[in-house]
């Protein structure tokens, strides 16, 4: 099946970042959201991220002009239906997705592929909460998605060829290039990259490291870019512990067990940057440790 509509579920983080690069390549996008604000928001941080690339030359203001042409919006979920290609893209809880998916269905046509960006939920027990185990499939995008290169492409136990080679070639066309992931729990990038950023929590928790000697320990010692409390709080801590929470529950190790230390940041509402405050607090000039 040939995929020209594409619909984005989420106008989020992910979400906007999905539209941006969808349009970009040359697919008619449509993104909703429950909130008209939350739309408004993505479209002019597409419009701003876009401009960002005319002025680095990477892409020209025609291109820009086309690109922000093909996304619409809209705050009714049912409008998704036509799509030939949905990527739910909501807050990292199996019953908001589930719930997505459920209000999708009597609206798709009969071809269409249904996808989710989760980022450590089971595929396969999510498509089977759907009328179509065979089109679904997870189509896990990296973080800023306009610049990092990779997307995870996982299959559940029912998908068919046609659907992986169809969101395969996609990733293709994106310009992206896609690894293809069992699906265990948080799959690979997540599998390692989390009990890191958790290990990191808990040597804050024990006292062997602040938060700036942790970060700068790994950016200098290890040569990451960013550190990993630093790299949480971007993330969205919430998100870090949903997804130390399937690894938790669905592989029952205790080495997957999260810090208490994170549980009580996501309890206050210390999310990181979306919230302005995490490990470090943003509402100043220059970030600074809360703790």
């Amino acid at each position: 099946m040939a995929i020209e509509r594409v619909g984005v579920v989420g106008a989020g983080q992910m979400g906007n970042g999905i539209a941006h690069v969808f349009a970009l390549a040359g697919y008619d996008v449509l993104m909703t959201d429950i909130s008209a604000d939350a739309l408004e928001s993505a479209v002019a941080l597409i419009d701003r991220n876009l401009e960002r690339q005319v002025s680095k030359d990477v892409i020209m203001a025609e291109t820009k002009a086309n690109a922000m042409g093909r996304i619409a919006t809209t705050q009714n979920l049912p409008d998704l239906g036509p799509m030939d290609l949905i990527i739910e893209a909501a807050t990292e809880r199996e019953e908001i997705k589930t719930a997505i998916f459920a209000e999708l269905q009597p609206h798709l046509k009969p071809e269409t592929i249904l996808t989710s960006n989760t980022s450590s939920i089971s595929i396969t027990r999510l498509a089977s909460r759907t009328d179509r185990p065979e089109k679904f499939m997870g189509f896990h995008f990296m973080n800023p998605v306009p610049i990092m290169q990779l997307v995870e492409l996982i299959r559940g136990i029912a998908t068919d060829e046609a659907t992986f080679k169809a969101c395969f070639e996609v990733v293709e066309r994106l310009g992206k290039t896609s690894a293809t992931a069992e699906d265990f729990p948080a799959f690979i990038v997540n599998r390692i990259l989390m009990p890191m950023i958790n290990e990191a929590i808990y040597t804050l928790y024990e006292g062997v490291g602040s938060v700036q000697s942790i970060d700068t320990s790994l950016k200098l010692g290890a040569n990451h870019p960013m550190g990993p409390l630093e790299l949480a709080d971007f993330i969205g801590l919430d998100t870090c512990l949903a997804i130390m929470n399937v690894l938790h529950d669905g592989l029952a190790d205790t080495k997957y067990r999260p810090c208490p230390l994170l549980t009580k940041y996501v309890e206050a509402g210390w999310l990181g940057r979306k919230t302005k405050r995490g490990f470090y607090d943003y509402r100043g000039e220059t970030p600074v440790p809360t703790r």
